[in-house]
């Protein structure tokens, strides 16, 4: 390997660009964030005297946890430095019973779907609202929850995510008073509010709403290194015990120090100075807010979609842009913006395209995306709709998010299966995931149904260019599916 091709050298040049991140990890590159966030390797130590075991604190460690409990009024916190996916994972183990049942929203990260498919669960699913105009996903209604248990007594565990990859959030503390009436514990995926804690004109986090175990992703929204995370508990509903004892199924057992270090520092930070810097970066998104309003075309997700299709509350930290009144697709926009204006986005689905802000973002950032949007949109011209065509983005919002299913996760992962053409695959039962990565939600999971406008919307997803993945034939033109019996 040339020295210039090492990953090192490729990381280096790019940070040297002038591309711009509207992604994770929420410090942004940012070389003025101070010297706290560059931690050299003269800290990188193992578990040797003083310094404590995560998988056993009784030190420095355990007064740290404790610590970082207080800031955030949980019970418990525990740092994770494999991500908030092995918080997930922990959370679903430790609260069912292998073989049992779990109620989680279809909108779930595909570690939820590996969760399900380790514990060999059954689940119900509750699907969250859809603002039909926007083809955008709403929030999670209290009173679909309430419904689903009250037919289900057997669920051992309720799974919601908010906010969204979108920033949507659902009403938590509605939803963890009904939950709890039936005397189960709620968990709720919040790793994209890390920040929600420390900002008083965000949303409030899941953890002061009720909610029994949340999972954030400090890397997200907050200035800390990829993959650090945290875990929060509340005690009543759930065995604390148990969840730590997959804590360390599901952690390396060789924790990074710098990684834990990170956490620590990024928590203590936020709880003093972090207050007023989300103070001031909450104006900046305001003012950036306001301009981008002005668009004709492209449009922006704002908080007057409150209080319908399920959004309680809205993160206005995501910009969330959709194309659905332009012939532009959320992929094309996506394009557009790296290769002309070098801004890389988080994540651009079908109808829309993602931007992570963070208090890690300059204000010349903010700028460049606001300008570059407005450029954009006074480019374009408004969509004319012919009723006897229907666009393949309309068709992908009348598709199902309710699909059949015939067996479970770990059924149809572990069941006998054959390659067909995803063309051919109508009917059959899918034996592998599908999703658009980011933001990881499954298509269509292992055992259920490939029906028409699921196999249609893959098929369309991967001529839009978006990144289809899951499918073991890197080449997207066939998936796998349980093999039928012949005889």
């Amino acid at each position: 390997m040339k020295s210039e091709e090492r990953l090192i050298e490729q990381l280096r040049q790019y940070s040297d660009s002038d591309y711009y991140p509207f992604h994770m990890p929420g410090h942004k590159r940012n070389r003025n964030m101070g010297e706290e966030y560059k931690v050299p390797f003269d800290i990188d130590i193992t578990e040797i005297h003083g310094f404590d075991n995560l998988h056993h604190p009784e030190g420095i460690l355990k007064k740290s946890m404790e610590w970082a409990a207080s800031v955030y009024g949980a019970d418990k916190t525990y740092y994770l430095v494999n991500g908030s996916s092995c918080g997930i994972l922990a959370a679903i183990c430790g609260t069912t019973h292998c073989g049992g049942n779990i109620l989680m929203s279809r909108n779930c990260h595909k570690s939820a779907y590996n969760g399900v498919f380790l514990n060999h669960l059954n689940v119900r699913y509750v699907y969250p609202q859809v603002m039909e105009e926007l083809g955008i996903q709403g929030g999670v209604l209290p009173e679909d929850v309430d419904r689903i248990l009250s037919h289900n007594p057997d669920v051992e565990a309720v799974l919601i995510v908010s906010p969204t990859y979108d920033g949507v959030v659902s009403d938590i503390e509605k939803i963890a008073d009904i939950v709890h009436q039936y005397g189960k514990p709620l968990i709720v995926d919040e790793a994209h509010g890390a920040h929600f804690s420390f900002g008083e004109d965000f949303p409030r986090s899941a953890i002061e709403l009720g909610a029994d175990i949340v999972i954030q992703s400090i890397h997200k929204t907050l200035p800390c290194f990829t993959q650090t995370a945290v875990l929060h508990l509340k005690s009543g509903y759930i065995n604390q015990e148990e969840i730590e004892r997959y804590l360390r199924v599901f952690q390396t057992s060789s924790p990074s120090y710098v990684f834990m270090a990170a956490i620590e520092n990024c928590i203590f930070h936020m709880n003093r100075e972090g207050r007023k810097e989300l103070e001031q970066f909450y104006e900046s998104l305001s003012r950036m807010r306001d301009r981008l309003k002005k668009m004709k075309h492209l449009e922006l997700v704002d908080k007057d979609r409150i209080g319908a299709s399920g959004v309680f509350d809205l993160d206005i930290s995501k910009i969330v842009i959709s194309v659905t009144d332009t012939l532009l697709t959320g992929a094309e926009l996506d394009k557009i913006l790296r290769n002309q204006y070098h801004l890389e986005l988080e994540m651009c689905c079908a109808d829309h395209v993602v931007a992570i802000t963070s208090l890690g973002d300059r204000e010349e950032g903010l700028i460049r995306l606001t300008e570059a949007l407005l450029e954009i949109d006074s480019s374009l011209s408004h969509k004319v709709e012919d009723e006897e065509l229907e666009s393949d983005l309309e068709w992908s919002r009348k598709v199902t998010t309710r699909p059949e299913v015939e067996m479970t996760i770990f059924e149809g992962v572990m069941a006998e299966k054959e390659s067909v053409e995803i063309g051919k695959s109508v009917g059959q039962i899918a034996g592998e995931f599908v999703f658009i990565y980011p933001p990881g939600i499954p298509v269509i999971a292992p055992g259920e149904m490939l029906l028409p406008s699921l196999v249609h919307t893959i098929q369309q997803y991967q001529e839009m260019g978006l990144a289809v993945q899951g499918l073991k034939d890197r080449t997207g033109k066939t998936i796998q599916v349980v093999k039928r019996n012949r005889e």
